[in-house]
């Protein structure tokens, strides 16, 4: 007879080891992330099918926050109740804490935000949302009406590049799916693994707690000159109130802490720089600017609080997520938010990835490899982001 509580050990253990091995490796973004994440736990593991995974990234794009850290705290919580997810949390996260600090270091003292090697990564980042693209859109969008939906968020994002054009792009997708297919039946895809031990109870007080410290922090930060209050409450609402990831929060905090003087223009430049070329969540620029600030203290601080809402957001929803998408009512509106996600990827595999990144015909033709290797060789991520770290650099010297 198998012990419950060595079962639930051994799947936070291999959460923390996967996880932070993801964090070492995951370059290129937010969307990057997703794709990462689709290789390693739904075609790898399969820890989740196609639909659940494309269920809970929807959710997350919907909210506010660093969608790829809410995708991996909701994996885990899947695969191990609400420990899971803080584990899964800091795998993926401390590597580019830890990082970004040490990094942002060497990079005001070498400069190496130009480096090959960062350039190849680039590439690597281009390679593997594709990948994870061509997957989901084979099992999401196999219709024609699905396949339009796509299109249009393609079309959309690409053409209205806002904070909140996803988000309206999900709500209409979500419409126009439940007038399609609310009378449509299909096989259900089952995912015995896809539930999430959460209450509703605990849903309700994490959902509370975040928009109760979104008003008190404001009335605090006024009520006392505790400057661990002011940087708790910057960091809190940028986590909070930020649609669209980490590429929307870095200019929100330039200008939270630039103009007040917390740091100056060239070293938040600096991290700017290091948050770009580290893997793992772009929230982690927190860290560097706490560091800044008040040293090693003021970046653990930073990164709790642009993390922490994030964490109440998918904690607080999951529970009523789960009920919602197994309602017969809500199922075409999925259908038709998942086709939309699709489209959503794809626009950022051009901008801001592809643009990025594929600079000249060397740039493509590596980037075939890379894919040929990711694709049909069917080798491990991580082989494809040394591959192209050392390709990048090789490149570099080449041309």
């Amino acid at each position: 007879m198998t012990d419950p509580h060595q079962n639930k050990l051994k799947s936070l253990v291999e959460i923390l080891l996967i996880s932070t091995r993801l964090g070492f490796t995951s370059f290129g973004g937010p969307i990057a992330h997703l794709g990462y994440f689709h290789e390693e736990y739904v075609r790898r593991r399969k820890w989740m099918n196609e639909k659940s995974y494309a269920d809970l990234v929807a959710l997350c794009q919907f909210l506010p926050g660093p969608a790829s850290s809410q995708v991996g705290i909701g994996i885990g919580v899947m695969r191990a109740g609400v420990l899971g997810g803080i584990v899964s949390f800091l795998g993926f996260t401390l590597p580019s804490v830890i990082a970004l600090i040490i990094f942002a270091v060497l990079l005001q003292s070498f400069g190496f935000t130009e480096a090959g090697w960062i350039h190849g990564l680039k590439i690597v980042a281009v390679v593997v949302v594709a990948h994870a693209i061509l997957g989901m859109a084979k099992n999401l969008t196999p219709d024609l009406n699905r396949k339009t939906l796509a299109l249009f968020a393609v079309v959309v994002t690409l053409m209205w590049q806002t904070a909140f054009t996803q988000v309206g792009i999900i709500i209409l997708a979500g419409l126009i799916g439940f007038l399609l297919y609310r009378n449509h039946t299909l096989e259900e895809q089952t995912d015995k693994n896809a539930s999430f031990p959460i209450s509703h109870r605990f849903a309700v007080i994490c959902l509370t707690l975040f928009f109760g410290l979104l008003i008190a922090l404001p009335i605090l930060r006024e009520a006392t000159t505790l400057n661990w209050i002011a940087m708790f409450d910057s960091f809190y609402r940028a986590g909070a109130l930020v649609f669209g990831g980490g590429h929307v929060v870095l200019p929100l905090l330039e200008r939270e802490f630039v103009p007040t003087g917390w740091l100056s223009e060239e070293q938040f430049l600096a991290g700017y720089g290091a948050a770009q070329a580290v893997p793992g969540p772009l929230f982690t620029f927190a860290a560097y600017i706490g560091a800044v600030i008040n040293g090693w203290k003021g970046g653990l601080l930073a990164t709790i609080a642009i993390f922490l809402p994030a964490f109440l957001l998918i904690l607080g929803t999951l529970p009523f997520w789960n009920s919602m998408r197994r309602n017969p009512s809500i199922k075409g509106a999925l259908m038709g938010v998942n086709a939309a996600v699709v489209g959503i990827l794809i626009a950022a595999l051009y901008q801001p990835i592809w643009t990025s990144s594929i600079l000249s015909a060397a740039d493509f033709a590596f980037a075939a490899v890379l894919f040929s290797m990711l694709v049909f060789w069917k080798l491990p991520p991580w082989v494809i982001v040394v591959t192209g770290a050392l390709g990048g650099w090789i490149l570099s010297l080449l041309f």
